[in-house]
C-alpha cells in the first residue's frame, strides 16, 4: 500500500523570454527559473525516502527529477518510462502562445485546459498514457506499507492521471503546474490527496 508522489518539471522559460507550447519533440534545459523550481522540490521532498523513481527521457524532467533524487543519499535509481514523454503539439510544437490562440482559438485551449479536450492537429495517444498511470497506480498499490513512488513528467501526461484514480477532489483541474507535485495513495483504492502543490522557492 504505497503512495505515489507526480511532479511536474521546473520552467524552462525566464522572465522576458518567448514562451513557446513545448511538447514532446522540443528537448530544452530547465531555465533559470526551474532549476530554482526543482531545488525548492528537492528541499520540499528531503525527509521522503523513495523507493522507485521514473521520469521521461527529456531533459527537464529528468533534470527535475535528479534535483529532488540529490537530497538523499539512499536514492533509487533514476528509470525512464516512454509513455511520461510530453505530448506532440503538432503544428503548435514550440510555437509561441499567441500564435497558437489564433490557430486553434480561445475556446478550444480553454477545453484543453480545463476539461484535457484535444485540439485538432494534436497527436494524443489518452488510452496509452492512462494505461501507463493505471500500471504505476497498481505497482505502488502492492509496495508495502509506507512506501512511495516519485513521478516527474510533463503537464499533457500528468492532466491524464485523475482519469484512472479511484477518487478525485472536487472541482479539480487536471493542469499541473511547472515546479508542482501532486500525491496519490494507493491501498484499497486510489484516490488524490492533493493536487497542483508548489514548494516555497
Amino acid at each position: 500500500m504505497g503512495r505515489i508522489i507526480v511532479c511536474r518539471h521546473g520552467n524552462t522559460f525566464d522572465k522576458g523570454d518567448v514562451v513557446t507550447r513545448v511538447g514532446g519533440r522540443t528537448d530544452l534545459p530547465l531555465s533559470t527559473s526551474g532549476k530554482a523550481q526543482a531545488d525548492a522540490l528537492a528541499r520540499h521532498f528531503a525527509d521522503t525516502s523513495f523507493r522507485a523513481a521514473y521520469c521521461s527521457s527529456l531533459q527537464r524532467t529528468r533534470e527535475t527529477a535528479a534535483a529532488i533524487l540529490s537530497a538523499r543519499a539512499d536514492g533509487p535509481d533514476l528509470s525512464v518510462l516512454p509513455f511520461l514523454t510530453e505530448i506532440d503539439y503538432g503544428p503548435d510544437e514550440n510555437v509561441a502562445e499567441d500564435k497558437v490562440v489564433a490557430r486553434i482559438g480561445e475556446d478550444a485551449l480553454r477545453a484543453w485546459e480545463e476539461d484535457s479536450r484535444v485540439p485538432d492537429g494534436w497527436t494524443v495517444d489518452k488510452a496509452a498514457i492512462q494505461d501507463g498511470w493505471k500500471s504505476l497506480l497498481t505497482e505502488a498499490a502492492r509496495l508495502p506499507e509506507d512506501s512511495t513512488i516519485l513521478v516527474v513528467t510533463s503537464n499533457g501526461i500528468a492532466r491524464f492521471l485523475p482519469d484512472v484514480v479511484d477518487a478525485v477532489p472536487v472541482g479539480l483541474q487536471p493542469k499541473l503546474k511547472t515546479g508542482a507535485w501532486g500525491e496519490i495513495a494507493c491501498n484499497t483504492g486510489t484516490r488524490i490527496l492533493t493536487w497542483n502543490q508548489r514548494p516555497t522557492v
